[in-house]
């Protein structure tokens, strides 16, 4: 029999029932920090590039993009992984069970840990590798090999940090992550133009200090994060005799495993796909290739709403779940989807508006790459409103522990039709191409999931 959840410390952060409550409402609510999230960590990236850009030039551009992209691949196990242990955490406040929370959140770091540094240590030797398999521009060769190999010196901060984040907002908790993507957000872009530039007492170090802003701006957030938590006893610290959870338990890293890795392979797919795209892009010289950048750089404003209300979705799923509250889940996913086209169209259609005064900001004087930005974002931007119906349902479908449909659905979008479109029709098409590939994919994408809500049978699978 399960163990109630304790009740909260008197100091313990705030946490959201998410099984009680109107259900829109809650969303909304819960969605905010986690909006306020995505917007700093969108910002962070966007005025990274800015500096990048205007301190060092369109190929030290294009080296952080290819590098962001690689890195993007390899947390996309990770990201899976995390994603089943916070459907598990959910799963188990949701039914007041706190005891096994810990032992997932336990077993998890310890394997992300190990995992993350393995990764780090490969990717770190093999930079120039895998920079050449994709085809990155000779221009910009030397600058991404050296960017690389300082951001996977930094994905151990990373994925410890992503981790946290996650759980904790299964736990119903979004204010806290919020709290510390903002103090490492903002210690990532104070620190950029001081390293790049060697401003003050730091050091110059050109496009590395971009890399070495990211990895302290991450281990200083992931350590103030975690001391925060003991601080203020939020419920998923590991107290002195709890340590022993930091093992991992054979049946729970099991189900970790069984189901993030479909989940992870999500990302992977998402990233390879984004990864072939680039090297398609690459193909047409560094000056098309930074345009992509920029294009790439705004559309991760117009995910935003997509991301917060899926993962606001997700968690309220996963603890209806626990709780076996089938008709909260049923009308959490239509009040998602509702609220996140609202949302995502209005950032589209003010991305039209303002799209030629905002990517002069990272092209300066540039007119050539300017107007290929533009035309990028006049054909792909509004694809995202259907990006945003199929991130709710996946999130929706996955606490349930169903993970193999949406797998299957993103390898027929994006290599099937995204892949495969830009591949047939390049030749008559161009560039044009790619980026017409983007919003048929997302068709398909979309049609796929809501077929797979209504006439798929996610609701009957168990995480474990």
């Amino acid at each position: 029999m399960s163990e109630p959840a304790a009740p909260a410390a008197r100091n313990a952060p705030a946490r959201m029932d998410l099984t009680q409550g109107p259900v829109a409402r809650t969303i909304f609510l819960f969605s905010l920090p986690v909006l306020g999230t995505s917007v700093l960590q969108s910002l962070n990236g966007s005025i990274n590039t800015i500096w990048v850009g205007r301190l060092l030039g369109p190929e030290a551009l294009t080296a952080t993009i290819n590098a962001s992209l690689i890195l993007m691949f390899m947390l996309g196990t990770l990201f899976g992984l995390g994603m089943a242990a916070t459907i598990m955490v959910g799963q188990s406040f949701g039914a007041h069970d706190l005891q096994r929370a810990k032992r997932v959140v336990g077993t998890t770091a310890t394997f992300f840990f190990v995992f993350s540094l393995i990764t780090a240590i490969a990717g770190y030797f093999g930079a120039a590798q895998i920079l050449h398999w994709m085809g990155t521009p000779d221009e910009a060769r030397a600058l991404s090999e050296i960017y690389l190999r300082t951001v996977f010196l930094s994905l151990p901060f990373l994925s410890m940090f992503a981790l946290l984040v996650m759980v904790q907002r299964g736990a119903g908790d979004a204010r806290m992550p919020f709290m510390f993507t903002t103090l490492a957000t903002l210690l990532d872009i104070a620190l950029n133009p001081l390293l790049i530039s060697g401003i003050g007492p730091f050091p110059q170090m050109g496009i590395a200090g971009s890399g070495a802003a990211l990895f302290l701006s991450q281990g200083i957030g992931l350590s103030a994060m975690l001391a925060y938590m003991y601080w203020r006893k939020s419920d998923l610290r590991l107290t002195r005799d709890e340590l022993h959870h930091l093992r991992p338990d054979p049946d729970l890293l099991r189900t970790i495993i069984v189901k993030g890795l479909p989940m992870g392979a999500q990302m992977m797919v998402i990233s390879l796909s984004g990864l072939i795209l680039m090297s398609m892009i690459n193909g047409y010289g560094a000056e098309t290739a930074a345009a992509y950048g920029v294009a790439f750089q705004l559309w991760a404003y117009v995910q935003m709403p997509a991301m917060a209300i899926g993962a606001a979705v997700s968690s309220m799923a996963a603890q209806s779940v626990g709780a076996k509250k089938w008709d909260r889940l049923e009308q959490a996913a239509w009040a998602g989807i509702w609220i996140n086209v609202a949302l995502t169209g209005s950032l589209v259609v003010l991305l039209y508006l303002i799209d030629p005064y905002i990517v002069g900001l990272f092209l300066p004087d540039q007119e050539s790459a300017i107007a290929r930005a533009e035309h990028i974002n006049s054909i792909a931007s509004w694809s995202f409103v259907l990006f945003g119906v199929t991130f709710v349902l996946f999130g929706v479908v996955r606490s349930t522990g169903a993970v193999l449909a949406p797998l299957l659905i993103l390898v027929v979008s994006l290599f099937g039709v995204r892949i495969g479109f830009a591949t047939l029709m390049q030749p008559a098409w161009g560039a044009d191409a790619i980026w017409w590939s983007f919003p048929i994919s997302m068709a398909v994408s979309a049609g796929l999931a809501l077929a797979h809500y209504r006439w798929g049978g996610w609701r009957k699978a168990r995480m474990g």
